[in-house]
């Protein structure tokens, strides 16, 4: 029984540590994608294209073997909490990586010209800072299970949401110059941005209910 347990928590940790690899994935999307927006960078823009491909495999092998898993183990109580938790977490870390797939798109559709206005580029790099920071934070959350910096992700995810407000009424102040397209194009950087961190929240939230059996208060 000694040994069944032992390959079992082997297979527990293999899982934790596959989330964290995805997250990295993730961050490095995120940092890839921003700088192929800004600098109007085709390469860039192809490697997050095709990264993503990589991460929805990644994903889609993680959750395999959660199921297998669960089928050969039949876990139960924190055991069976934490391979459904992983599940979860999982998808949230496909869909962050799904929306640095989205910003490097509207880089590769604008290009050679950069999608974001000259006066913009600093508020979408501090986006895109912002991002990846949080992003790196909830890998280390999945890694060390800390807790304090779990709920530390809801203050980060408030500083993208103020950032992403600003961007925003640049776009509604009535001096917005640029037209239709560009004003599209700058809309949905803002949304892709903002939703990344709200999956890093979730994520973060999962990983707090997975240690405490309880829900963070958002």
């Amino acid at each position: 029984m000694a040994l069944i347990r032992s390959v079992f928590q082997e297979e527990l940790d293999g899982v934790s540590q596959s989330l964290v690899d995805l997250a990295s994935m993730v961050t490095e999307s995120m940092k890839k994608a921003t700088e192929a927006l800004l600098a109007a960078e085709l390469r860039l823009a192809e490697d997050v294209i095709s990264a993503d491909e990589k991460i929805d495999n990644y994903q889609h092998e993680l959750d395999s073997r959660i199921i297998d898993i669960i089928a050969r183990q039949q876990p139960v109580a924190s055991d069976l909490r934490a391979l459904i938790t992983a599940l979860r977490m999982s998808a949230d870390l496909e869909r962050m990586g799904d929306l640095s797939h989205h910003i490097a798109k509207i880089a590769r559709l604008r290009h050679p010209d950069s999608a974001v206005p000259q006066e913009l580029h600093d508020l979408i790099r501090h986006l895109g800072d912002a991002a990846s920071k949080i992003s790196e934070k909830v890998g280390t959350v999945i890694e060390t299970r800390n807790t304090a910096m779990a709920l530390e992700l809801e203050k980060d995810d408030d500083v993208i949401d103020t950032l992403h407000r600003e961007l925003i009424g640049k776009l509604t102040d009535g001096s917005w110059d640029k037209g239709v397209a560009s004003a599209i194009d700058i809309t949905l950087l803002g949304r892709y941005y903002e939703r990344f961190a709200d999956h890093a929240v979730s994520v973060s939230r999962r990983v707090y209910f997975l240690v405490t059996g309880e829900f963070a208060q958002g």
